[in-house]
């Protein structure tokens, strides 16, 4: 099957300490944010805290 075509994202591989990976699917059916959007918003946040410059979403 073909990659599907990602025109606002870029796909990338990672992994997770086990015991983070159930909570972290709870947390997204619980909040029924998509895993990908949970990831921007902690990625974010982190590199806020690392003093990096985050560009403003320019879809809001």
């Amino acid at each position: 099957m073909a990659e599907p075509f990602l025109k606002n994202r870029k796909r990338f591989t990672s992994s997770l300490e086990n015991k983070l990976v159930p909570l972290f699917d709870e947390l997204s059916h619980a909040t029924r944010i998509p895993k990908s959007r949970l990831l921007d918003e902690a990625i974010a946040d982190l590199l806020k805290k690392h003093g990096v410059t985050v560009p403003a979403d320019e879809r809001r």
